[in-house]
């Protein structure tokens, strides 16, 4: 069985080891010259950008030059949508020739620039002309095959009529299938080539995420975990209420200035330790806390991935996020501390009147959970923060998140091994959850799919088309379908979509200055909560749950998160109205 279980992890970290490779490499315009008939002709230069409705780059484009009716070079664009054609032609024979580009994709309709030989640059035999292309989109068959199977692939999740792994697996495998398959015979079926859906994987996600749960499996074995959660139940004083409270606080104060999932990373371990103590289920307690942390990471610059977009294409400030979103925040905080009372203090103070003597309990507990290995914790203290410095920094460094996180795991790890104190095998074995990355993986392939085909780009030219220039549409129908979508699919690709989109909008409806990236922010990270699925701290801290044998079903998680997330949106509604922040 142990056998069995290394090899199936050895082949998890080849495939995110070979993803890595190819998410990571920059692929090139693919050009196919066509045979050199005139070596002493003239050289024509051709370059440009093929763009899709939304001004985004389009990758893997077909681009086809004629000259008078006569395919004369053919190549595809690279991932940045740029074409480069250069061929010889019959001497002298420019000026009078009528020239024609033509860009053509799946999902994409053809479109073709004609122009005059005179349009040319011309130095001495040398021609050059620039000419950027916009494709329409089109919804074919690899549109609807995309969509249906993405659509399917979250029934099986939602009804758990297969593990979500599973799940996720079958639909990207299926998508690559068909775009192979029937989609070489037809190029219609084609949904996405292999090299775009590993493309689509954000290696920055998975490998952040097995850092870090490398370093908190290594903590673990310092008894830490264990303290600290002695620690929070002496602090609250035995009321659970109050000590999911401290906890929810502190869980979202910590997101606003770390990554919400190395936050739950860090604090699940306490969490279900807590629980274990208290007679209560973890669950009842998790909930709350990988709630909080989304809503925390919504405050700052640097606390969810698509406010670090949304930043970066708008020129906004790490204070301009938080002299808008905290206080909204805050409220928000409020407004869960309330629900959280709602939904599970009967829960808590069950669990509060098993322990009839606090203060007895507090002494056992002292004496059961203590720190049993400081030199470990000492050294998994400098470098964990060594990884927060570097988190909070990584601004300036130019650096990816990820790369502080395996860096920290690296060191740890070596150390671990090196005095003995850790089982490497154990470790990769059981303290990095190999379910939820492979997870991320095919889910990051799906919603590649569904971008590619269109699907996103149609639900955000149906934002713009009904706005009708009006800030109040504008404004909910951002926020709503942000939030709605962000529940359901991956919120990174989707603000993507976006960020064109919020762009125009905020400069041709008058007074709306940056209110309305501020609706996208706040939908995009705070639906999130509506699923299980929703956020990246969701699936982790829930994978970690039912690795410990504490499993909530989709309808379970979102019955208990789909609620809060609806009331702090219409929070954001109504602040937004009120307020406008600039």
């Amino acid at each position: 069985m142990r056998t069995q279980k290394s090899v199936l992890i050895l082949a998890a970290i080849f495939l995110i080891t070979f993803a890595a490779s190819y998410a990571f490499a920059g692929h090139g315009a693919v050009h196919k010259p066509k045979h050199e008939e005139f070596p002493e002709g003239d050289t024509v230069n051709i370059a440009g950008i093929i763009y899709n409705p939304h001004k985004e780059p389009v990758g893997e484009c077909h681009v086809t030059i004629y000259q008078n009716g006569r395919e004369v070079d053919h190549l595809e664009t690279a991932h940045n949508g740029k074409y480069v054609s250069r061929f010889k032609v019959k001497k002298g024979s420019v000026p009078g020739s009528t020239f024609v580009i033509q860009a053509k994709k799946t999902s994409f309709g053809t479109k073709r620039i004609t122009f005059k030989g005179t349009d040319f640059s011309q130095k001495g035999t040398h021609f050059y002309i620039s000419e950027d292309i916009t494709i329409p989109r089109v919804r074919d068959a690899a549109f609807w095959i995309s969509t249906i199977v993405f659509v399917g692939a979250y029934v099986l999740i939602a009804f758990e009529l297969l593990h979500r792994t599973i799940a996720a697996l079958l639909g990207a495998a299926i998508m690559m299938c068909i775009s192979y398959t029937i989609g070489t015979i037809n190029p219609a079926f084609r949904i996405f080539s292999f090299e775009t859906a590993i493309a689509s994987i954000d290696m920055n996600v998975i490998f952040l995420l097995m850092g870090m749960m490398i370093i908190v499996g290594i903590l673990k074995n310092t008894g830490v975990f264990q303290w600290s959660a002695y620690m929070s139940y002496k602090l609250a004083k035995g009321r659970v209420f109050l000590l999911a409270v401290i906890l929810m606080t502190f869980t979202a104060v910590s997101s606003a200035f770390l990554d919400n999932v190395t936050t739950m990373l860090l604090l699940t371990g306490v969490a279900i330790e807590i629980c274990l103590s208290l007679n209560l289920n973890p669950l009842y307690l998790l909930i709350p806390l990988v709630l909080a942390s989304n809503v925390g990471g919504t405050a700052t610059l640097i606390g969810d991935p698509p406010n670090i977009m949304i930043g970066s294409y708008a020129g906004l400030t790490f204070m301009d996020f938080v002299i808008a979103l905290a206080l909204i925040c805050l409220v928000a905080m409020i407004a869960m501390f309330i629900y959280t009372k709602l939904v599970w203090g009967k829960d808590y103070r069950k669990s509060q009147e098993s322990v009839t003597n606090v203060d007895k309990f507090i002494a056992e507990l002292k004496e059961k959970y203590k720190i049993y290995d400081k030199t470990l914790l000492t050294y998994g203290g400098i470098v964990l923060a060594f990884v927060i410095f570097l988190f909070l920094s990584h601004g300036y460094w130019h650096m990816e998140v990820s790369i502080a996180a395996l860096t920290g795991a690296a060191i740890l790890f070596t150390i671990g091994v090196v005095t003995k104190k850790v089982d490497m095998l154990h470790l990769i074995e059981k303290d990095i959850e190999w379910p939820t990355l492979m997870f991320f993986i095919f889910l990051f392939i799906l919603v590649g799919a569904v971008e590619q085909a269109g699907l996103l780009a149609l639900i955000a030219d149906w934002i713009l088309h009904l706005s009708k220039g009006s800030f109040f549409i504008s404004m909910t129908l951002i926020l709503w379908v942000a939030a709605l979508m962000s529940a359901f699919v991956d919120n990174i690709p989707f603000t993507a979509t976006m960020l064109p989109i919020v762009a125009y909008l905020s400069k041709v409806i008058p007074g709306s200055e940056n209110t309305l990236w501020w609706a996208l922010a706040l939908g995009a990270c705070f639906g999130g909560n509506g699923t299980i699925i929703g956020a990246s701290a969701n699936v982790v801290t829930m994978g970690i749950a039912e690795s410990k044998g504490y499993r909530i079903s989709f309808g379970g998680f979102m019955k208990t998160a789909f609620p809060y997330m609806i009331i702090s949106i219409l929070i954001c509604q109504v602040w937004l109205m009120v307020f406008r922040p600039g």
